[in-house]
């Protein structure tokens, strides 16, 4: 059957315009999707701004019909992941599409296809661009926006991927904890945990200073790459990816809701929450600040009540002495001083055990799930 659509590359400023665009138009009727600052996305899908570029190819996609974008995707050749990890894995991401599969099908085989001349025997995703940014296709709770930095789709996604071939690779939880629940402190066990941390090895916790911003990035630097590098799907951050991570976080940072732990002279923890400012960007439906959106963000950006607990990291040969036990017990005494009323903890992976039984010994629940998917070249 012939197609009254086409799949062509992104190649000029305007199609990156409407490559970026079309989500604006795709989400415009549901209440749940939050929409991207539409500066920060330009910036993200410009070669010559965003630092992943450095170290990877990015091949953009859209599906047009009558001159108008139904779909998009990127196809990826990651090579500091590859690197890493010694295989040969591509990824997709920056995936939205009308309610047709095969105008799905036919990306898909975009990006499949691009990838397979790159050399890579997988293809994996969604990761836009990396697990170190946003990643995971949403596979339930389709009824609720997603928290700051997390993804979300329509339920017809999970339906059109795995009809394509793709099969479950990982599964990435999200867990929810209302702050009512410590009213009366910490579980009495995390307590217990977090002072024999203090004193068994002289670990210290603080919160971060934003006065000395760049000194503290260096020692989230000097952790993060080592906390994290034993994780299915790490890929280690460049100097450059952190700075540009911290210069976008800048306007959302809470200083009260940042810490660092140290012993021995050196950094060994970190700990990043941050306000669910989506609950604020949410109301910001073009998502431009100016002329009018800024007003509107800065108005709903005073009721936010939720939190993200985004980065959460102990360097390998201090895991498991409790120091996150301190972090958890930090976060809530600051998060109920403040007045939010929840949090989510995410994403963890479920195959993350210490992680998963710390949250639910807290009374944490798994409330939304993501899903990684591979399929074989």
């Amino acid at each position: 059957m012939a197609r009254d659509f086409e799949v062509v590359p992104v190649e000029t400023l305007a199609d990156r315009k409407a490559f970026v665009g079309f989500q604006y138009d795709h989400y415009q009727h549901d209440p749940n999707w939050v929409p991207y600052l539409r500066a920060e996305r330009m910036a993200f899908t410009d070669r010559a701004r965003c630092p992943f570029f450095q170290h990877a190819e990015v091949a953009f996609f859209r599906a047009v019909r009558r001159r108008q974008t139904i779909g998009t995707i990127a196809a990826i050749r990651n090579d500091a992941h590859n690197r890493f990890h010694d295989e040969k894995t591509g990824f997709w991401g920056l995936f939205d599409v009308v309610e047709e599969y095969p105008v799905a099908e036919a990306l898909f085989d975009a990006a499949r296809d691009w990838c397979h001349a790159q050399g890579m025997t997988t293809l994996r995703g969604p990761a836009s661009y990396s697990t170190n940014e946003e990643c995971g296709l949403l596979v339930d709770a389709f009824d609720q926006p997603p928290v700051v930095m997390m993804t979300y789709n329509p339920p017809y996604y999970p339906a059109f991927v795995e009809r394509y071939g793709f099969k479950k690779a990982r599964d990435l939880y999200a867990y929810k904890l209302e702050t009512a629940m410590f009213t009366n402190g910490a579980p009495p066990k995390i307590t217990r945990v977090a002072e024999v941390a203090e004193k068994r090895y002289h670990v210290t916790v603080r919160k971060a200073n934003l006065r000395r911003l760049d000194d503290e990035l260096g020692l989230v630097k000097q952790v993060y790459n080592d906390a994290w590098s034993r994780n299915w799907g790490f890929v280690p951050m460049t100097e450059a990816e952190i700075d540009h991570l911290a210069e976008g976080l800048k306007q959302f940072l809470d200083p009260d809701l940042l810490f660092v732990a140290e012993a021995g002279g050196r950094p060994v923890g970190v700990s990043v929450t941050l306000p669910d400012v989506n609950q604020a960007l949410i109301h910001v439906r073009d998502g431009r600040l100016f002329p009018f959106g800024w007003a509107n963000y800065l108005w709903h950006r005073r009721r936010v009540d939720a939190l993200r607990v985004t980065i959460m990291g102990v360097v390998r040969d201090y895991q498991l002495r409790g120091i996150d036990a301190i972090f958890y017990v930090r976060t809530m005494q600051e998060g109920m001083r403040k007045g939010y009323r929840w949090g989510e903890m995410s994403w963890i992976l479920e195959d993350n055990l210490p992680m998963r039984q710390a949250m639910e010994s807290l009374g944490g629940m798994i409330y939304k799930t993501y899903r990684m998917y591979d399929l074989p070249l």
